[in-house]
């Protein structure tokens, strides 16, 4: 027994860094590791790109290292035109963005939609990842595909740390996207409270009107499906204590109690038959919000005296 330790000992004090290294990688990097080996006497520079990129993906440090001194690239483009850093970023390899970085790794680099690897950060919600980029002198404003911006995409997500972090870099939270909305609709829609809170602080107008005549209670009013009540009930409550106007019309002459009854939403209709909403209004078809809903319950509580 003493002796099969005395080998093993030796053994392993006879590995170099680099097999030892080799030795606590994932299993992952050591399938693209034996891959590359297999290819290497023949590989072209295309394997050499793809190869690091999987190693990216993979979170493979050491092996991105030997590519990297091997000749990969860190201005390599995946088939969208992605770099490397895009991919680390985009799933939140805090490590590997800083080694694609000190590798000289441009680091506002976009893809074919315009998408940087702060954007890729901020969609995909790594927050250390963002923080790390705009700390390294990242664009915050440099928008992604239809002209959204990380700011946006933050917004949606809910992620106020970063928004947080980009309004502080400088980010400009007045630019509108492709479809005119700035990153206060989006946190709106989304019935995040913190950002939409964030963002009024820095004077934006509660009242303001987006495409469509659409105002910001309209949009809180009549959220996606897969947001909760409670925190739909609480964009909605925050931007009336705000001062938003609650019979304001869109271009269809809606209003958001019409909006929150097409839609279902329950709650919203009660909190805003309780702020004063007017349950009499009609849109340029001549429907009342009472007409809009297909709940025999919220028909009832729309049309009561």
């Amino acid at each position: 027994m003493y002796r099969q330790f005395a080998l093993l000992c030796s053994m392993v004090a006879a590995l170099s860094p680099a097999s030892a290294a080799r030795a606590a990688e994932s299993e992952a990097c050591r399938d693209i590791r034996l891959r590359l080996e297999t290819i290497k006497p023949h590989i072209s520079a295309i394997e050499v790109s793809l190869t690091l990129f999987s190693a990216v993906d993979r979170n493979c440090p050491d092996l991105v290292t030997e590519l990297l001194d091997q000749g990969a690239s860190v201005d390599a483009r995946d088939r969208l035109g992605a770099r490397p850093l895009s991919h680390a970023a985009r799933f939140g390899h805090r490590p590997m963005v800083d080694l694609l970085l000190a590798r000289g790794a441009p680091i506002d680099a976009r893809n074919l939609a315009g998408a940087t690897a702060l954007f890729f950060a901020v969609e995909g919600d790594r927050t250390e990842v963002a923080q790390r980029l705009i700390e390294k002198g990242a664009d915050v404003n440099l928008a992604g595909r239809g002209g959204v911006t990380p700011v946006s995409a933050a917004a949606y997500r809910g992620n106020d740390t970063i928004v947080a972090a980009l309004l502080a870099g400088g980010a400009d939270d007045r630019v509108v996207d492709q479809t005119g909305k700035p990153p206060i609709v989006y946190a709106a829609a989304a019935a995040r409270v913190d950002v939409v809170a964030r963002l009024l602080a820095r004077n934006v107008d509660v009242n303001a009107r987006y495409p469509n005549d659409l105002t910001l209670l309209m949009w809180a009013s009549g959220p996606d499906e897969s947001t909760p009540e409670t925190q739909a009930i609480q964009i909605v409550q925050h931007l009336l204590d705000a001062g938003a106007h609650i019979d304001d019309r869109d271009a269809r002459g809606r209003t958001a109690l019409m909006i929150a009854a097409e839609g279902g939403r329950s709650g919203i209709v009660n909190l805003l038959l309780a702020r004063g909403a007017d349950p009499a209004l009609t849109d340029k078809a001549g429907k009342r919000a009472a007409e809009l809903t297909v709940l025999t319950s919220l028909r009832e509580r729309l049309t009561k005296p």
